[in-house]
């Protein structure tokens, strides 16, 4: 095969039309002599077997040639959605890759690592759970050196507190930091000091947690960033949060005085809004009668202020007539609701002049 391949010039496609080969009528550069190659890396593949370059190249080159491409194959991996890969070149963090099929330089120059990064992982400061503690009873284990923490207001606080965390760059997370339960564990009990220290104790019992989680979960994830630890903080959620308990017996009648103080404002408040709107429309009632009853007098004053102005003029000109008339009229006011009997004085003796006014009005009606 190799003197029929040389018999063609040396070339699979033969001597080029127009010469042999060495004349001027070459068309173009001559292929490169592929069967030439073959059989040079025969040949030096057959130095090291037993049977010389005669028996059986061809099955190993091939052979050869089919692990090879195994091999090549061999670097295509899949990562799923739940992870994240992490690529290694002899061991050194190259880059990450996300979900779906990726390829990389296969083994031993290049391996990945898919590790879970949706799994949500859970750290647990001032007490350890059943799952941590090893338990079976359901007791919940107090830690002391972590869950008492002094408050802005130099109280003493119980608190115990649970950090949910997932894997936000997994290159990160394997190569930049060394324990990274430890690190979330430690950044979280430095952020709640901190947050606590800043805190008067009674929001801390009552209505200020969301806002002391929100502030906690806020400094852990700017300590975590500043590792590079590719941790992503979820939630901090507040277990526990009480007075010590040598003194939180007395603590609590505090806060049960404080609860009826409360209960007692707001009775009081609910009765202010229900007797003030009374007392200012009832005022408001007064002060409008009093305006009415102030234009009454006026005008009846002035009403009769009038009527005297008037009488008086016609008194000075006409005494007597005005006098009779005033005198009338007073008399007939007078005895307006009064019985009334009228005698005569001129009639003559023995006969008594009487007039029943009363038995006639009665009759009348």
């Amino acid at each position: 095969m190799v003197d029929d391949f040389r018999s063609r010039g040396g070339s699979p496609w033969g001597s080029p039309p127009g010469g042999s080969g060495n004349g001027s009528g070459r068309r173009g550069p001559t292929p490169p002599n592929i069967d030439e190659i073959i059989k040079n890396l025969q040949d030096k593949i057959n130095k090291f077997l037993p049977g010389g370059a005669s028996k059986g190249g061809k099955p190993l080159i091939f052979g050869a040639s089919i692990l090879l491409i195994i091999w090549a194959l061999s670097g295509l991996y899949r990562v799923l959605p739940d992870e994240q890969g992490v690529v290694l070149r002899f061991g050194k963090f190259i880059s990450t890759t996300q979900p779906g099929l990726n390829y990389h330089i296969p083994f031993p120059i290049e391996s990945v690592i898919t590790p879970k990064v949706t799994k949500v992982n859970r750290i647990d400061i001032g007490f350890r759970s059943e799952r941590d503690s090893g338990f079976s009873s359901g007791v919940v284990a107090d830690v002391p050196e972590e869950s008492l923490m002094l408050t802005g207001d130099e109280n003493i606080v119980n608190i115990d507190f649970s950090v949910f965390w997932v894997i936000k760059d997994a290159g990160q997370f394997l190569f930049k930091i060394q324990d990274p339960e430890g690190t979330v564990k430690a950044a979280a009990e430095t952020a709640m000091r901190e947050v606590i220290a800043k805190s008067n104790i009674q929001p801390i019992l009552t209505e200020g947690r969301s806002v002391i989680e929100q502030e906690t979960e806020t400094i852990i994830q700017q300590i975590l960033d500043e590792y590079q630890s590719g941790i992503q903080v979820t939630q901090v959620q507040t277990q526990k949060a009480d007075p010590p308990d040598q003194v939180i017996d007395a603590f609590r009648d505090v806060q049960a005085a404080r609860a009826d103080m409360e209960r007692s404002k707001n009775e009081a408040e609910a009765y202010s809004n229900d007797v003030i709107p009374r007392a200012r429309g009832e005022a408001a009632k007064i002060l409008q009668a009093a305006e009415a009853y102030k234009k009454e007098v006026v005008a009846k004053a002035e009403g009769e202020a009038s009527r005297f102005l008037s009488i008086f003029n016609e008194y000075k000109n006409a005494k007597q007539v005005t006098q009779e008339r005033m005198y009338l009229e007073t008399m007939e006011k007078v005895l307006a609701d009064i019985d009334k009997v009228i005698i005569d004085k001129d009639s003559g003796s023995g006969v008594v002049p009487y007039l029943p006014l009363p038995e006639l009005k009665k009759k009348i009606n």
